[in-house]
């Protein structure tokens, strides 16, 4: 991976976008994956704002073990390298597709969720607040559907099918792009859209993009450099 520690080592602004590929080697199944959520029987229905509102308990049977599981998870190794390329003043900011919060955990600063995260819950109908960690322990304590003292079931600040994107992490993730002069796709094969046009914005910008990840994207071809292997780049960038 010489070309790309050549690069991060030169940049005047290097970006990560990261995606579920970097979180499967914490232990954490990808979403599409074939242990993934998405082969669950109410797949569809998991994260759609419309059946939450009618039955948020679909959500929570639903997620209970892989969202409200992670918290088991600790950083893996493209966490650590990211934090560890943070503190040589090489890393501008992370966009992740993520919802499992392991950059925070690994200690990054300038975190972009771009689909959101569990890390706040808000209730559908009067907007008080709960932490994440506030709600595994009502789930815990046998709660089915965490609720606020109104009624209202707690929903997390993830993006859901039918919402629009968080606005500010979206517009921000946007501005990361541009102005990277290095930006990093990291396990992802840049198929869930809008997120997935980011990288175009610094290729139109005059930027280079390297990729590392274990299947093929749509921007391989316009990659300065493409890489199939994510721990090998973790160990690369923890040796700077």
């Amino acid at each position: 991976m010489k070309k790309l520690i050549e690069a991060l080592k030169s940049s005047s602004c290097t970006v990560a976008m990261t995606g579920a590929g970097i979180s499967t080697l914490c232990g954490i199944p990808d979403f599409r994956g074939p242990q993934g959520l998405y082969k669950q029987p109410d797949a569809e229905r998991i994260f759609d704002i419309d059946w939450f509102d009618r039955d948020p308990s679909i959500y929570y049977r639903g997620t209970r073990e892989l969202v409200y599981g992670m918290r088991k998870f600790k950083p893996g190794p493209v966490h650590l390298a990211l934090k560890h390329l943070e503190d040589l003043g090489i890393l501008d900011g992370i966009i992740t597709q993520n919802i499992d919060m392991l950059h925070q955990k690994a200690g990054s600063s300038n975190v972009w969720e771009v689909h959101g995260s569990g890390l706040l819950h808000h209730c559908r109908r009067c907007g008080s607040r709960k932490t994440f960690d506030e709600i595994c322990a009502m789930l815990d304590a046998g709660t089915e559907v965490p609720r606020c003292k109104c009624g209202g079931a707690y929903k997390p600040d993830i993006t859901f099918f039918g919402e629009a994107l968080p606005e500010q992490a979206f517009a921000a993730s946007q501005e990361l792009a541009i102005r990277a002069k290095t930006l990093l796709v990291l396990g992802t094969s840049l198929t869930v859209y809008p997120a997935a046009g980011l990288p175009r914005l610094t290729l139109q910008a005059g930027g280079k993009v390297f990729i590392v990840n274990g299947q093929p994207t749509a921007l391989d071809d316009l990659a300065a450099a493409r890489y199939d292997d994510l721990q090998t780049f973790a160990d690369a960038v923890l040796a700077m």
